[in-house]
């Protein structure tokens, strides 16, 4: 009877709870964001990112886009690891322990961009031969080459905008047998160029640094080479005449250094070179023709050398490129016959002989003052300095020759006036 009676009970409730669109929450459990206590990272290395001050509220596994310094995780029992760590933006006080740094020894790729935190003198083993990447731009207060030559199985270093304490960049490539991405730059690096490489690697960046010396032909046996860049740098001597040996480079910067001699004709071998910067060197000798061979190029950039002759150019070819610099190359000179009238190029027009025609001097003006003779240049526009005409210098040599005239009559009228007063109250007393 008792069943019954309770069945009829419950019935009539729900009937009354539906009449009164009244529902009831279930008690379901509510979701709770993922903190830190919930992540399944492994803790030694969640307690790692805390004394780096990474964002563990949420777990750091979840990469969220919001954050600066993020991390990604390899699932593993019976917790995750970190694979990949990116510190960015970090506080000075940061400081990268060996203990910390050895807890993150599963990492394989570690970087750090505007992070000015200190590290450790030396990474622990198991993470130095683990790392496959690492990237250092504008961060740590200072690296040595002993440390970046620990990275063994790197495959990817960058090093930029922090000082790097090494005898030279052999110190650090010797030990890097799977490099194939190479960056140290502005990294105030001394030392020579190495006399020989990997031959894995496809892009070298050693700009804005204090290497010197010769480029070593050594360097041309890089037959996978895309991107040369040794920009910025005290490099002497002439290129190896086996520089056409690279085949597959596409980005030859060599500018702002001291480099000399001519141009190796073995470069039209290089049929993908798409940017040549020579600029700002000591090169001589005459411009090979084969540049209007290498269908690729997009950017050439000769100015500020010692070239001479007459420039092998048309304005054909010069139109198909983006960026054209000849400019500073004092005894070259260009066939007027190519150009349109008012072609500004940053060199002379030749004459008959093949000679760069000089514009005239100026006058001197006559009454034998000593002024500085500054030369007519004729130079590329935006860049150079303007044609300066005698007219300009007799201008202002009259116009200073009138102030100084008009200086003098006033000063004698002033004399002639003070000497009247004292005449006349002479004469009163």
């Amino acid at each position: 009877m008792k069943q019954p009676f309770l069945l009829c009970i419950l019935l009539s409730f729900t009937f009354l709870l539906l009449e009164s669109n009244t529902i009831l929450p279930l008690p379901f459990p509510t979701l709770q964001p993922t903190t830190s206590s919930t992540t399944t990272l492994d803790p030694k290395q969640l307690r790692a990112l805390q004394s780096l001050n990474f964002p563990t509220s949420i777990d750091p596994c979840s990469n969220p886009p919001s954050l600066k310094s993020t991390a990604l995780c390899e699932n593993g029992k019976p917790f995750q690891h970190l694979v990949s760590l990116h510190l960015a933006d970090c506080s000075n006080d940061v400081f990268l322990s060996f203990a910390a740094l050895k807890s993150l020894s599963t990492l394989r790729d570690l970087s750090f961009i505007n992070c000015p935190a200190t590290i450790a003198t030396h990474f622990p083993s198991d993470l130095a031969s683990n790392l496959q990447s690492f990237t250092c731009i504008n961060s740590l207060r200072v690296l040595t080459g002993d440390m970046l030559s620990q990275l063994q199985n790197v495959v990817n270093l960058t090093a930029s905008h922090v000082p790097i304490n090494a005898s030279g960049p052999s110190v650090i490539i010797d030990n890097l047998p799977s490099l194939s991405k190479l960056t140290i730059s502005h990294a105030n690096l001394e030392g020579f160029m190495p006399k020989s490489w990997h031959s894995t690697i496809t892009q070298i960046d050693l700009s804005n640094n204090k290497l010197k010396g010769n480029i070593h032909p050594s360097i041309t046996d890089l037959e996978n080479l895309v991107s040369l860049d040794l920009t910025a740098n005290r490099l002497t001597g002439e290129l190896p005449t086996s520089i056409g040996d690279l085949i597959a480079l596409r980005n030859l910067s060599l500018s702002s250094n001291s480099l000399s001699g001519s141009i190796p004709e073995s470069m039209i071998s290089m049929p993908e070179l798409e940017y040549i910067d020579l600029s700002s060197n000591q090169f001589n000798g005459t411009i090979p023709k084969f540049f209007n061979k290498l269908k690729r190029l997009k950017y050439l950039s000769l100015e500020n050398n010692n070239f001479h002759g007459i420039m092998p150019f048309n304005q054909t070819f010069i139109a198909k490129l983006e960026v054209f610099k000849i400019g500073n190359n004092m005894n070259l000179c260009y066939d007027n016959s190519s150009f349109t009238p008012n072609v500004s190029l940053g060199i002379a027009p030749c004459d008959k002989n093949g000679v760069p025609v000089r514009p005239p001097m100026k006058a001197v003006p006559s009454g034998g003052d000593d002024e500085d003779d500054e030369g007519n240049d004729f130079e590329d526009e935006g860049g150079g300095s303007e044609v300066k005409t005698s007219q300009k210098s007799s201008e202002q040599h009259g116009s200073n020759k009138a102030v100084l005239g008009l200086a003098i009559a006033v000063s004698s009228i002033a004399f002639l006036l003070i000497f009247l007063i004292f005449i006349s109250k002479r004469f009163a007393s």
